[in-house]
């Protein structure tokens, strides 16, 4: 173990470890009582049907807000929300210079300007294949490939040693959008000596190699030349390099393009703007659909996860203004479907062929390839790289199991399986978890951000399945009942199955448990409360089977 003032150096991941999104990692150097830090990612997770109401899920950042003078920076390896979704949001408690590329800082700022009251965020803007210093880190950005412009492996070097931090990544031979993973410089990293290297897990599970995505754009060709109507894309609105091999695939095949969805216009206009649309037809505009023979058309939109407000969905339900699908039009879904939002997903599918529409997906065309290495292009990392120790990351238990089996088949010496809130040093010595510390989930709810129970949502689940029962309780100067209590019902069923009134029952119940407590005991107005709750509950419970949440109000 090593002394208290000897330098060590530490990853802690708080998000993204042992699930799919919400990427937040802490890298630390120093003596224990001591220690720098920098952060990797800021990213968010989208809530289930579990969080009523909630907008957003953050990561439990409260272990670095706690040493907020020893935090140096953040840097940002990419524009995906589960990788800087959540600057905004959190930034505020971190006020931490931010480093991140050209293209991420654009993103940065045009959401900015559509979130009412969002930050300025002070932004160091970095290139692939540029090195910068923070704290006691010198990083350097290597280029990657992945399914978004801009996305950069970090080399974090310190007197201990270098990690490769890959971010997401993959190997693609033929990327839509440059440049290619940057081979020559992972392997000068490997020459040099690398201590660690903390790699993407998503595709750990997936044997051989990802198809390149010009393949990708050659399968969305052959769809849209076989296609008799109009072709509707839809796919992750940051995958700019798809975005480009759709558009490139409708002016082969003569047709023109229209974009529908708020965050697909947005990615557009910054790339426009970076010069990633150079050289694509002018796309048209809204109004001038109707002015389109249907076999001149491709539509790209937003949708492709089942979000009920995106353009897909207005479109499943046939809801949107100006444009709509018709009998023989195709549907393509260029994307891959991200674990829970299968049903959301189905239910705009059986929209769409309801209207007589066909649906083509991944399976049946090559119209998508993950973003993601899969086994082969894992190992050739090892090969350049050859760490000391590997970390996988990025994924569910299923997925750091699988790359860390194959890390350890490989020739790494030592794996570290990792979670959430594991302290794992790297140096000095064998890598090894010293510590854990607090992680979790809070949640950004309306203009709030907080705790489960800070912001309602233990109360408000628990309304969603059996509703709420208010009760007012008047006594009079004696302690006796100043007539019937008041009593209100939502989200409760009318009747029992013998027909009788459930509001009846629960306030015969309320007047009940009034009577049966000693007219002496009732000046203890919590008591009478108290009782009068779980006489309403129960009599709910014994009618329904449901215990309502029940407010009683106590007066005299």
């Amino acid at each position: 173990m090593a002394k208290g003032d000897n330098n060590e150096l530490v990853f802690v991941p708080l998000g993204g470890v042992g699930e799919i999104g919400m990427n937040f990692a802490l890298y630390g150097y120093g003596p224990a009582s001591k220690r720098e830090w920098i952060i990797v990612d800021v990213g968010v997770t989208f809530p289930g049907p579990e969080l009523p109401g909630v907008d957003l899920v953050l990561p439990d950042i409260r272990y670095i807000e706690e040493q907020l003078g020893s935090l140096k920076g953040i840097v940002i390896t990419h524009a995906h929300e589960d990788h800087y979704g959540a600057l905004h949001d959190l930034w505020p408690k971190l006020k931490a210079p931010c480093w991140m590329t050209p293209f991420t800082a654009g993103l940065l700022e045009a959401k900015r300007q559509s979130e009412q009251g969002a930050p300025q965020i002070p932004v160091n803007i970095y290139r692939a294949g540029e090195t910068f210093t923070v704290g006691p880190f010198e990083i350097e950005a290597v280029a990657v490939t992945h399914s978004i412009p801009e996305p950069v492996s970090l080399a974090i070097t310190t007197p201990a040693g270098t990690v490769v931090h890959t971010g997401d990544w993959k190997i693609d031979p033929a990327p839509e959008i440059g440049p290619m993973t940057d081979e020559a410089r992972f392997r000068a990293l490997g020459d040099k000596g690398v201590l660690a290297l903390v790699c993407d897990s998503t595709n750990a599970m997936r044997e051989g190699d990802s198809p390149a995505e010009q393949e990708v754009g050659k399968g969305l060709r052959k769809v849209i030349e076989e296609a008799k109507g109009r072709v509707a894309v839809t796919t992750f609105s940051s995958n700019v390099g798809r975005i480009r091999s759709i558009a490139e695939a409708a002016r082969d095949c003569g047709r023109q393009v229209l974009i529908l969805g708020r965050s697909l216009k947005r990615v557009i206009s910054v790339s426009d703007e970076l010069g990633y649309m150079d050289g694509l037809p002018e796309f048209i505009a809204e109004e001038d659909y109707g002015f389109i023979p249907r076999e001149n058309l491709v539509i790209i939109c937003t949708g492709s996860q089942g979000e009920q407000r995106a353009a897909l969905a207005k479109l499943a339900r046939d809801e949107m203004k100006t444009v709509a699908l018709s009998p023989g039009d195709t549907v393509v879904f260029s994307s891959r479907t991200i674990p829970g939002n299968e049903k959301a997903i189905l239910e705009i599918k059986n929209g769409l062929i309801d209207q007589g529409v066909k649906i083509i997906e991944d399976g049946d065309a090559l119209v998508h390839v993950s973003g993601h290495p899969r086994r082969n292009e894992l190992k050739r990392m090892y090969e350049w790289v050859r760490p000391r120790i590997g970390v996988p990351v990025h994924g569910e238990a299923a997925h750091l199991v699988a790359q860390g089996s194959l890390m350890a088949m490989s020739g790494i010496k030592e794996v570290a399986q990792v979670r959430n809130g594991d302290m794992l040093r790297l140096s000095p010595g064998a890598a090894e978890i010293i510590d854990q510390v607090p992680f979790g989930r809070i949640y950004k709810d309306g203009k709030l951000i907080g705790s489960d129970e800070a912001v309602g949502i233990r109360d408000r689940r628990k309304l969603s399945f059996a509703g709420h029962v208010a009760v007012n309780v008047v006594l009079d100067e004696k302690y006796e009942l100043a007539g019937d209590p008041d009593l209100v019902a939502i989200g409760v069923a009318l009747e029992d199955a013998r027909g009788e009134d459930l509001e009846d029952l629960m306030l015969d119940a309320a007047i009940g448990a009034v009577d049966s407590i000693p007219r002496q005991r009732r000046k203890d107005l919590d008591l009478v409360s108290e009782a009068v709750r779980r006489a309403v509950r129960g009599a709910a419970n014994e009618a329904w089977g449901k215990k309502p949440l029940v407010t009683v109000f106590v007066t005299r």
